[in-house]
């Protein structure tokens, strides 16, 4: 059978395989090795994306961004890898800076690294970053409140994004649910997506700390375009061309030590991050 007399199930499989093999798929490329038009291409991916098989992207396609469930199960996944990816974002908190950590299990896992006696003030609108930080006197704590969405884990709605949006924050460590250099940071949830934006927009510096199976993927909601991003935290054996394309846009790329070699830095190696490609 020709490439043009595939089935359109064939032609998904196809993609489906190019896109697992290589992280992305660009349409006019698989229209041209495919021997059909772009508009059955885009059709093609359209279908796909319909069933949740890939998230379309101006071009072509990214894989989806994977959904581990709610705040509690994802606090339960991969805790040495995100321990010691908040041990590389930590240190790029200085002294007396105003934080924001919004939702995600990495960002508790940051909460956990923050350095002791810097002077901190840390906003949150996730009631478990703000339970871990309530005993600490050497942190101000600014919780924002509102109604609290269990699944991704934060108080979301109007009244949060107005009181978060207040808050000009130093540092804004964003909790992702997909990162990829062309189509940017993105969320699964409609109402935290419009509340990360908010807090970016109002945000010094925003920092994307991303676990591996984020990393070239794409959600549905569009949070911050990826070169509005000052430094991306990414694992020690983070996708390389991933990287490449995030420094090649301005942005600091840091990667973490392996997960079992990971120390809380001391006070003299905190940093502050600076738009510089690479590490």
């Amino acid at each position: 059978m020709s490439a043009d007399e595939l089935l359109p199930q064939q032609r998904h499989r196809l993609i489906l395989e190019r896109l697992l093999a290589e992280g992305r798929v660009i349409a006019v490329d698989l229209a041209r090795e495919l021997e059909v038009s772009h508009d059955t291409i885009r059709r093609d991916l359209r279908e796909m994306a319909a069933a949740g098989q890939c998230r379309r992207v101006y071009g072509g396609a990214l894989p989806t961004a994977p959904d581990h469930g709610s705040l509690s199960q994802r606090r339960a996944q991969a805790p040495a890898r995100k321990a010691a990816l908040a041990c590389a974002a930590v240190a790029l908190v200085e002294r007396g800076q105003v934080l924001f950590l919004d939702a995600g299990s990495t960002n508790i896992a940051i909460a956990e690294a923050l350095p002791r006696d810097y002077g901190l003030t840390v906003a949150t609108n996730a009631p478990a970053i703000a339970a871990l930080l309530a005993v600490r006197d050497d942190i101000e704590l600014i919780v924002i409140g509102g109604r609290v969405d269990p699944h991704v884990g934060a108080s979301l709605g109007s009244g949060a994004i107005r009181d978060a949006a207040a808050i000009a924050s130093d540092v804004y460590f964003l909790g992702i649910c997909g990162a990829d250099a062309r189509a940017g940071i993105s969320a699964l949830d409609y109402e935290d997506a419009q509340f990360k934006r908010a807090v970016a927009a109002a945000s010094r510096a925003v920092v994307a700390v991303a676990t591996d199976d984020k990393l070239g993927t794409a959600a549905p909601y569009t949070v911050w375009p990826a070169e509005g991003v000052r430094a991306l935290v990414i694992e020690h054996g983070g996708d390389a061309a991933e990287a490449e394309a995030f420094a090649g846009l301005g942005v600091r790329v840091l990667r973490a030590g392996p997960p079992d070699d990971h120390a809380k830095p001391s006070n003299d190696r905190a940093r502050t991050p600076r738009a510089e490609p690479g590490d």
